[in-house]
């Protein structure tokens, strides 16, 4: 029996090829496969608690690479590697790499200048390479991480507590981030940051 998925607004969804790469073929369920990513994201945030980590590390294609592995790589043989498809979100696959060298071209200028205040940097960058779209799923876990890895590494701030609520599942904090995400895709990151801190 294998895994069949539905998606909730907001959720990419995976080619058939993709859900092949399931690396334990005993999940069946949306809540057992929630379950696992989630074990398998709290052994990445525990990897970067015993990190020192300087923007030039941070914004690197190794380490965006390293912490999407860490993320899922004990679910998905994909986990760490660029999607191989187009999605209902992002960049044309072809196009990734150009993207992300940008971004993170970008996000060292803003450090390296103090262009925006933390809080702005860290959740441009969330932004950005959520709309860049690097990997077949996961995209908006990592992306928050990596905010989470900005505001705290880089700048000894408190973490982000993300609406205090479950992002994954449907219901009003997965509502008012998707929200506010919409509203920061029209180049206005207010709001964002605003959900980010709430």
């Amino acid at each position: 029996m294998g895994l069949n998925l539905t998606y909730t607004a907001g959720q990419t969804p995976l080619t058939a090829e993709e859900l092949d790469d399931l690396k334990i073929k005993t999940i069946s369920t949306r809540g057992d496969l929630d379950e696992l990513e989630q074990q398998n994201i709290e052994k990445a945030q525990e990897w970067l608690l015993s990190r020192k980590l300087s923007a030039d590390k941070i914004f690197s294609e190794d380490f965006i690479f390293e912490l999407h592995r860490r993320m899922l790589g004990e679910v998905w043989s994909w986990a760490g590697h660029t999607r191989r498809s187009n999605k209902n979100i992002g960049v044309d696959w072809t196009e990734i790499p150009i993207h992300l060298r940008n971004l993170l071209a970008d996000a060292k200028y803003w450090v390296a200048n103090q262009t925006f205040s933390n809080d702005h940097i860290a959740i441009l960058f969330k932004l950005r390479i959520v709309k860049i779209h690097c990997f077949p799923n996961g995209n908006g876990r990592h992306s928050r991480l990596m905010a989470d890895t900005i505001i705290e590494k880089i700048y000894g701030g408190e973490l982000f507590t993300w609406g205090s609520g479950n992002l994954i599942q449907k219901g009003q904090t997965r509502s008012n981030y998707l929200a506010a995400l919409k509203v920061g895709d029209g180049n206005s990151i207010g709001e964002l940051i605003k959900f980010a801190r709430s």
